[in-house]
């Protein structure tokens, strides 16, 4: 078995993509890690914006957390609707380009594609936090443990739809099981105390010098801004609708029922427990630093073995919760690339019917952030609010254009909803761009912009490209054309070089042999022996021989001495093709190609790069492994013990 099969498992047929689908209870890892997670850095963001007001600031997060929680019910019932409505997946970016145009259609795709980005590394570094809050011996790996789990994610994602839902799965349902227990318990010890609960584990307390801030209407909608990072995700399930079982919508929409009704509990339950057991946040990034969930769970239950269950579901969950970008981000991406605002490779899926670029393509991007920012989630906050809220507000408002455009029973009804939820994220979003404006959401403007800028250009190119080599209109000519001028670069007389002369003098009468000399001393100056090699052998059949071409490079530019050699014979001959047959050494082994200079891969390069219209490259490759078994029958059979012992005597 090979380390390939080990790690990503067989080759998925195209038929087989039936049996990758998923339901609901799988669906909810899939798609719903995002949203689920975000129940623990949501109220950990907003107590950290809080966290100058010291204990009062638990007066003010049940508020925060019910308004939070209203417009996540919006969101839900928008989105149950873009789901029926749009059951083929694409979310935003399908919506606004069907109803509002193309230019609203890539604002949608850029802010979707930040929020993926950012919820990874959001997702991940937020993991990491809540493993180094047990375990601070861990704090200084911070980075190396981010990028740890970035690849492990990768890895999973490569193997496909459902080996991500299976391996995610455990984890999910631990963490919604043991935070449920935990609220439980806690709801029911402070209902028993009367409102005023005795914690197992006292929480951090607050500095007193903490207490002097003021509580400001600037201040209130600051945490908010930050708290509504808690319903990042509730989008994914929209754009990964043809994931799931036919028929897809049902199963989306049951889907995105699970997710949002455990959020619900979960942020209540926090804000709940914050407030009866004074919990507040801890600086981000120093020694002091312990999640609110941290803090939570051991006031509830102390710091026992469940605490160190309930962390490690945690833990794992906010990791794993990048999953949903994975799921997501790809096949955007394979969306924007049909219709040639990305790449072409974006469209196809590998070994495992995955859309593989798509997903090393995040990887790589969400590392590259981690590597930025330092791991430190409070940094990525104000990054990550913008997007998510703009992929919102532009999938309501161009559902409100959908209804009114298409009608039907209840049009109106169905309007109004998605009205209130335009209107409603909007708020969100001026509310989060200006309370973050300071605090780096500018950068997510500048991205969104510039990836919009990318997507035309990228159009912009397939566009040039589609329409200089159109020729649905031309017929083939089949008129005889004159042979090209051949150009064989050699560098010494060999068995590769040997074959490119070969294949060169079948199909045209006019070859060039090249060789440049650097005065190296491999160097197997031709000249004397070009007559024996080439041009009698050519006498006796009655063929046009190679001429030969010794040029003398005083500088030892071997590659620019080819090309301008090349480019000459091209402008001598404008009526002419030229075709330069390289001849290329193909080694078995990878790592033997360190062994060798790779100036052919250079040379057609170069040709590639500077070469015109006129000018064809061709390559004639000379295979090392083939030669292995003609050395074997060259060195004929092995010697025989009984035949070696009679020659010695």
């Amino acid at each position: 078995m090979s380390l390939v099969h080990l790690l990503f498992g067989r080759r998925l047929a195209t038929e087989e993509d039936e049996g990758e689908r998923v339901g609901p209870i799988a669906g909810v890892p899939i798609l719903g890690l995002d949203a689920l997670a975000s129940a623990s850095y949501g109220p950990e963001a907003l107590l950290t914006v809080l966290i100058g007001l010291g204990t009062l600031a638990t007066q003010y997060v049940p508020w925060i957390t019910m308004l939070i929680v209203g417009l996540l019910g919006i969101l839900y019932v928008s989105y149950r609707q873009t789901i029926a409505a749009y059951p083929s997946g694409g979310g935003a970016y399908s919506v606004a380009k069907e109803n509002l145009g193309t230019n609203a259609s890539l604002l949608a795709a850029a802010a979707l594609a930040l929020d993926y980005v950012l919820n990874v590394a959001v997702a991940v570094s937020a993991g990491i936090g809540a493993l180094v809050s047990a375990i601070p011996m861990l704090l200084p790996y911070t980075i190396e443990l981010c990028l740890g789990v970035v690849v492990l994610l990768t890895v999973v994602n490569l193997r496909g739809v459902r080996a991500s839902g299976a391996a995610f799965s455990i984890p999910t349902y631990l963490f919604v099981a043991t935070l449920f227990a935990v609220i439980g318990i806690g709801v029911a010890r402070t209902i028993a105390a009367g409102g005023a609960p005795v914690p197992v584990d006292p929480p951090h307390v607050a500095p007193d010098h903490a207490t002097t801030s003021l509580v400001t209407l600037w201040l209130l909608m600051h945490a908010f801004s930050s708290g509504c990072t808690a319903m990042t995700g509730v989008e994914a399930v929209s754009n990964g609708v043809p994931i799931f079982h036919k028929p897809s919508s049902v199963g989306a929409r049951r889907t995105l029922s699970l997710i949002v009704g455990i959020l619900v509990v979960l942020l209540i339950g926090v804000a709940f427990l914050s407030r009866a057991y004074g919990i507040t946040a801890t600086p981000p990034g120093t020694p002091q630093y312990e999640s609110v969930l941290s803090q939570m769970v051991a006031a509830v239950v102390g710091r026992g073995p469940f605490y160190y269950v309930t962390l490690g579901s945690v833990v794992a969950v906010l990791c794993l919760s990048a999953n949903t970008s994975f799921a997501d981000f790809p096949r955007l991406c394979r969306i924007m690339a049909i219709d040639r605002f990305l790449p072409e490779m974006f469209v196809h899926r590998g070994r495992r019917l995955a859309y593989s670029f798509g997903i090393l393509a995040l990887a790589t991007t969400s590392a590259a952030l981690l590597l930025i920012f330092d791991g430190i989630t409070d940094h990525l906050i104000p990054l990550f609010a913008i997007g998510a809220f703009l992929a919102f507000t532009t999938s309501q408002a161009a559902m409100v254009a959908h209804w009114w455009r298409v009608r039907g029973p209840s049009w109106w009804r169905h309007l109004a909803i998605n009205s209130l939820g335009a209107v409603a994220t909007a708020t969100t979003l001026v509310v989060i761009a200006i309370s973050k404006l300071e605090d780096g959401a500018w950068i997510s403007v500048v991205l969104v912009a510039g990836s919009i800028l990318l997507f035309k250009r990228v159009r912009a190119h397939y566009d040039f490209v589609a329409q200089a080599t159109a020729a649905r209109d031309v017929t083939l000519d089949f008129r005889k054309s004159e042979p090209p001028i051949v150009v064989v670069p050699m560098w010494r007389w060999d068995a590769v070089t040997v074959k490119a002369l070969r294949f060169a003098i079948g199909f045209s009468p006019e070859v060039m042999a090249v060789q440049v000399l650097t005065g190296d001393r491999d160097a197997d100056d031709l000249t004397s022996r070009w007559r024996r090699l080439v041009i009698v052998p050519a006498e006796r059949l009655g063929v046009a021989a190679p001429r030969l071409v010794v040029i003398h490079s005083r500088y030892r530019e071997l590659l620019r001495t080819l090309v301008r050699f090349v480019m000459m014979v091209a402008s001598s001959h404008p009526d002419r093709q030229i075709a330069v047959v390289v001849p290329q050494l193909v080694e078995p082994r990878w790592y033997q190609w360190l062994l060798h200079t790779p100036i052919a891969s250079l040379l057609k390069t170069a040709l590639l790069l500077r070469g015109g219209p006129q000018i064809v490259v061709i390559n004639t490759p000379w295979y090392l492994d083939a030669w292995i078994p003609e050395r074997r029958r060259m060195a004929g059979p092995p010697v025989q013990p009984e035949l070696r012992e009679r020659g010695a005597r």
